[in-house]
């Protein structure tokens, strides 16, 4: 680990509200969404004009910060980091449009952000070389899967989202969108449930990358035969 020389006599300073420490901090545990929150800040106080907000574009061409993210692909990452934030509430995300290509564009979830992002999208605030895209070619993403946990099964702990993080490593993100849904399905809306569902498929394989065309006639009894059955009996 290279050692930190300490700070300068003279430096300039970033504003971080009050409120990060108190209520946003202590529920972030995945290190890439903290680092990137810091960024966006730290990027946002930077910025002049109405309303502030930084490109994703700019994120990715900060150094400091993409080389902080971990391994595998930074872009990737990086995008995953800010989803999660935008998943948390931190962050408004828009879609825009600069020369016919994508810019998405964050902003801090204020009150004021959000009305602003409101106009923006209708139209009423235009922004320079950039324009809302229009919904209609705008391809809808599939959420990802700690937003989708929250909406569906409950608030994201974090065990859960530890959890959560581990399975990522070893199956495909729709796999954990679709034992997600699954869960739902038979009212098991537990992270242990989920977790047998995808031991089980990749013991047992899945046609066509999809739902076993047997999942409903099954249902939770194809598990519950399985290793961690009794954590999901009725």
């Amino acid at each position: 680990m290279k050692k930190f020389n300490g700070f300068p006599a003279r430096m300039e300073f970033t504003s971080i509200p009050n409120l990060f420490f108190t209520s946003l901090l202590p529920q972030i545990t995945d290190m890439a969404e903290l680092k990137v929150t810091l960024h966006v800040l730290a990027a946002i106080y930077r910025k002049k004009g109405y309303p502030r907000f930084v490109s994703f574009s700019e994120l990715a061409g900060d150094a400091a910060l993409v080389g902080g993210l971990g391994g595998g692909a930074p872009e990737e990452a990086l995008r995953r980091a800010l989803g999660m934030a935008v998943a948390r509430g931190t962050m408004l995300h828009i879609a825009l449009e600069r020369d016919g290509a994508t810019e998405d564009a964050y902003l801090l979830n204020t009150e004021a952000n959000r009305q602003a992002a409101d106009k923006i999208r209708n139209g009423e605030i235009k922004l320079s070389g950039l324009k809302a895209r229009e919904p209609a070619y705008v391809a809808e993403a599939p959420p990802d899967i700690f937003t989708l946990y929250e909406e569906n099964i409950g608030m994201l702990y974090p065990m859960a989202a530890e959890e959560l993080r581990d399975m990522e490593k070893s199956y495909p993100s729709s796999w954990i969108r679709d034992a997600i849904k699954e869960a739902v399905l038979h009212n098991k809306r537990n992270i242990r449930y989920i977790s047998r569902i995808l031991e089980s498929w990749a013991a047992e394989g899945r046609e066509d990358g999809a739902h076993p065309r047997d999942s409903q006639k099954a249902g939770p009894a194809k598990y519950i035969k399985q290793r961690y059955g009794h954590m999901v009996q009725r």
